[in-house]
């Protein structure tokens, strides 16, 4: 399924399985676990066989029932400079 060449520069997309990764799909997040994916052995891009993607999507919508769900811890880095930036973009539009 893989082997080919990287689009993105001159490595090769070999197969690997990884024990989690997360896809986002327009209805939501879904976690993959054991999922063969194809990556780059030098600049590290991800590919995913459409097989995967169909999962994601089927999952996501609710055409397939996920085997458990888990809750995400969620941080944010810039949450201050977030809020300011706001505020400072709302004051831009009431004195434009």
């Amino acid at each position: 399924m893989y082997g080919y060449k990287c689009e993105y520069c001159s490595g090769i997309v070999k197969e690997r399985v990884v024990r989690k990764e997360v896809l986002r799909h327009r209805a939501g997040f879904v976690m993959l676990e054991n999922v063969p994916i194809g990556i780059c052995n030098i600049c590290g891009y991800r590919y995913y066989h459409s097989t995967i993607l169909k999962k994601v999507a089927d999952v996501a919508l609710g055409i397939q029932v996920p085997d458990r769900t888990e809750n995400i811890p969620v941080a944010c880095i810039l949450c201050n400079t977030l809020e300011i930036n706001t505020q400072e973009e709302k004051l831009y539009e009431r004195n434009s």
